[in-house]
């Protein structure tokens, strides 16, 4: 059996407007200045407590428990007014299908998103069923901590030889290098393509279309791993 995990924002799903809004939202609740657009999605990835922690250095733990209180609420107003609906990037369904329906494959989600947030998202697009394992934030420490894919492993009794991680950050990459997992970046997500190959990203697709040859090659025609 082969094992295929999914990072969601920025590798399923393209939430950058939504979580940019939902940052500049948070910050200025707490009267601060919004941070720059880019430093917002270079954090992309982590946990959201990590991820504030990074924009905001100096902040104290309570602040940043806060801050990330705050971008919760200001996020699901986002959703529930429909204001954004962050859209699965194209090719990313015909993807999801095709390697559903090979027998020797599973699929899994290892994403620094809440767990209601990826439900919100596979029951809006009907993906649900897909997935064999889904681990987020809610019971894991951020990335690039390995947890998530250990878990994932477990859950499925697949091993890092038969395994694949799929993300656009260079916090996907490292975190598949930690569990022995080959990794493959995405390049319409958050992160540069360089950036992911020197964090550990064997080859870094720029299709969605391409994505599903890639897998299947990764997974079934290489040899055994050193």
């Amino acid at each position: 059996m082969k094992l295929v995990v999914f990072d969601c924002d920025g590798t399923l799903v393209d939430s950058q407007h939504v979580i940019v809004k939902a940052m500049d939202g948070a910050f200025a609740a707490h009267g601060l200045d919004a941070a720059p657009r880019e430093a917002v999605l270079s954090v992309v990835g982590l946990s959201l407590d990590h991820a504030i922690a990074r924009l905001q250095p100096d902040a104290e733990p309570g602040d940043v428990m806060r801050l990330a209180a705050s971008y919760k609420a200001a996020f699901a107003g986002l959703r529930k007014g429909q204001e954004e609906i962050e859209p699965l990037y194209p090719g990313i369904r015909e993807t999801l299908a095709a390697l559903a329906a090979d027998a020797d494959v599973v699929l899994g989600i290892a994403t620094g998103k809440s767990r209601r947030g990826v439900a919100t998202i596979l029951e809006r697009e009907g993906l649900a069923a897909y997935f064999a394992t889904v681990q987020t934030a809610d019971t894991h420490p951020s990335k690039p901590n390995p947890s998530m894919l250990l878990e994932a492993m477990a859950a499925t009794r697949v091993t890092p030889a038969d395994a694949v991680m799929i993300g656009d950050t260079t916090f996907d990459m490292e975190m598949a290098c930690r569990a022995g997992v080959t990794a493959i970046g995405v390049g319409w997500g958050y992160h540069d393509a360089t950036s992911l190959i020197d964090a550990g990203a064997e080859t870094v697709v720029q299709s969605g279309d391409l994505l599903t040859g890639v897998v299947r090659d990764a997974l079934f025609k290489r040899g055994p791993r050193s």
